[in-house]
C-alpha cells in the first residue's frame, strides 16, 4: 500500500518511511505523486488542521493519505503560539525571528514549561479516518543552544534528553518528539488495521 505524506518537507517524509515501510508501505511525498495543493490552515486545534490537509489532498489520489499539524504551547502565554506557531511572527518569518518574538514575549516570564504538540491524521482510500496525538513536556530556556533542528528546537529544553532539541541529534530527537510520538501511536493503530507485511 501507498502513503502519501500531505507535506512536501523531506525531513518529514522521511521519518514517516523509516516508521512505516516495515509495515508494508510505500511513503512518497505529495510532490512525488504529482499532487500540488496548499491547504490554508483554518482550524483552531492541531487535529482539525491535520485532518483539513489530510483530506484535501485524498480528494486528488486513490492512496492512503496522512499529515500532521505541530506547534509549541506555552504555559505562560496561555497556550501560544499553538497552532500558529509557523505563522506566530507573520507571515514568511525565519526560524531566528519566530525565536527573537518568543522570547521576547517570555523576558519576564518565571513560569517556563512548554509542551511540543503533533496530531496526525490518516486516510484510508475508503474514507476511514485515524487521529493520533502525541506530546513532549519541556521548558523555554533564555537563548538559543544547538545547531540542529529546525523552528524552535534551539530555546525548547526536553529534560528526557537533558538538552535542547537542537542540541539532538536525529535520533535521539524522534526517540521523544512529538512527532515521533504521534506517528508511533499511528503505527500502532494501522498494525491493528493491517497487520504484519
Amino acid at each position: 500500500m501507498r502513503i502519501v505524506a500531505a507535506t512536501n518537507n523531506v525531513n518529514k517524509v522521511r521519518e514517516i518511511k523509516k516508521i512505516f515501510e516495515p509495515l508494508g508501505f510505500e511513503v512518497v511525498s505529495q510532490h512525488e505523486a504529482g499532487i500540488d495543493v496548499d491547504v490554508e490552515e483554518t482550524g483552531r486545534t492541531f487535529e482539525r488542521n491535520a485532518l483539513l490537509k489530510a483530506r484535501a489532498v485524498a480528494m486528488l489520489c486513490d492512496d492512503c493519505v496522512m499529515a500532521d499539524d505541530s506547534g509549541l504551547c506555552v504555559e505562560a502565554l496561555d497556550g501560544r503560539p499553538g497552532v500558529y506557531s509557523a505563522r506566530y511572527a507573520g507571515e514568511g518569518a525565519s526560524d531566528a525571528q519566530k525565536i527573537e518574538k518568543l522570547l521576547g514575549e517570555m523576558k519576564d516570564e518565571k513560569n517556563r514549561r512548554a509542551k511540543f504538540v503533533t496530531s496526525m491524521a490518516f486516510i484510508f482510500p475508503d474514507g476511514r479516518e485515524i487521529v493520533t496525538k502525541g506530546e513532549v513536556n519541556g521548558r523555554i530556556i533564555d537563548k538559543p543552544e544547538g545547531e540542529n533542528g529546525f523552528g524552535y528546537d534551539p530555546v525548547f529544553y526536553c529534560p528526557e534528553l537533558g538538552k535542547t532539541f537542537a542540541q539532538a541529534d536525529d535520533d535521539e530527537k524522534n526517540s521523544v518528539s512529538h512527532r515521533g510520538r504521534a506517528l508511533k501511536a499511528l503505527y500502532g493503530e494501522l498494525k491493528q488495521v493491517v497487520g504484519d507485511k
